[in-house]
């Protein structure tokens, strides 16, 4: 489906380089935010409907962490390098989770020190991620209170909508999320421009292969019983490189025009070149795949090497970096 969608997509591309237009592009599937709202009361449940996720979500972590901190080695941030291996990660950092649900990895990211805000466009998911944050006072405290968090905050509403308003972000996070929208390069396109100038994009996603097809659907809805029947749907899975060709393609609109000017100078693409197999440099996109491993119980993050798309052919995470120019 995203593939169709991309190349179905050369006219809204063009459309999105209008921020007028990124902002009404609607991407909501009401029929998956009314599937996601009856279940908004187990999101905390660690080992009911959401219990993948429970496992999964050091792991997510782990690469936001990790690659933020190996971006700040690489440009000389001694700071930061440094706040990275503590609690304070994320230290003085905009974050965005969109697609929250439950607030799984809106808590963590407060944790570590971000001003996050969470954002869904199922009310009742707000309702349950705000009121589990409320038993916690340090997610709830402000910036320069005496609180090793980060303040936390939700909003029912979506990621094409939040553009309206001026505040850009550090990073943007939307974990499992693309899978279940509309219009998949709209919603990318939303969520990267949410993203600052040198900023960072983070998703999670899954794979369009047999092999997800066997173990999401199959196993999981159907034979285990671990995932509600339906909350996948397989021709909405997003190939890693899939991603890689959206990202070579896409530009960030650049400023609006001045009066009387009649077009505006288009910005580089986020991902400039690829090498074998299309993957991307390094320092400009990353894919890493998400393997679970039953026998414990626990998801682990596959290096660089394991395969040529890091054993990303079922769950895996993507990063790229917005140009900072």
């Amino acid at each position: 489906m995203f593939s169709t969608a991309l190349r179905q997509s050369t006219r809204l591309q063009r459309s999105l380089q209008s921020r007028r237009n990124l902002q009404t592009a609607s991407t909501v599937n009401a029929a998956e935010i009314a599937h996601f709202s009856r279940l908004s009361s187990l999101w905390w449940d660690e080992h009911g409907e959401f219990a993948f996720l429970h496992r999964m979500n050091p792991v997510r972590m782990q690469f936001v962490r990790d690659k933020l901190l190996e971006i700040a080695r690489d440009e000389g941030d001694e700071n930061t390098a440094r706040l990275g291996a503590g609690r304070d990660a994320l230290s003085g950092l905009d974050v965005l989770d969109v697609g929250c649900g439950g607030g799984l990895l809106s808590e963590s990211l407060a944790r570590l020190g971000a001003r996050t805000l969470g954002i869904d466009a199922s009310e009742s998911n707000i309702g349950i991620a705000s009121l589990h944050a409320s038993a916690d006072p340090q997610l709830s405290s402000q910036p320069g209170s005496p609180s090793s968090s980060g303040s936390l905050q939700y909003r029912n509403t979506s990621a094409e909508e939040l553009l309206k308003d001026k505040k850009r972000y550090d990073v943007v996070c939307s974990m499992e999320v693309i899978e279940h929208v509309d219009n998949p390069p709209a919603f990318l396109s939303a969520c990267a421009e949410l993203v600052k100038p040198g900023g960072h994009l983070f998703l999670s996603t899954i794979a369009r292969t047999p092999l997800s097809y066997l173990l999401t659907i199959v196993a999981a809805e159907y034979v285990l019983r671990k995932v509600a029947v339906g909350t996948h749907t397989y021709s909405k899975f997003v190939n890693p490189s899939e991603l890689v060709s959206f990202f070579r393609e896409y530009h960030s609109p650049s400023p609006l025009p001045s009066p009387g000017a009649d077009s505006t100078r288009p910005s580089r693409p986020w991902i400039t070149r690829t090498y074998d197999n299309g993957l991307p440099t390094r320092t400009e996109a990353e894919i890493r795949g998400l393997i679970y491993v039953p026998w414990k119980g626990d998801w682990v993050l596959m290096p660089r090497s394991s395969t040529a798309w890091g054993a990303a052919e079922c769950n895996y995470m993507f990063w790229v970096r917005k140009p900072a120019e």
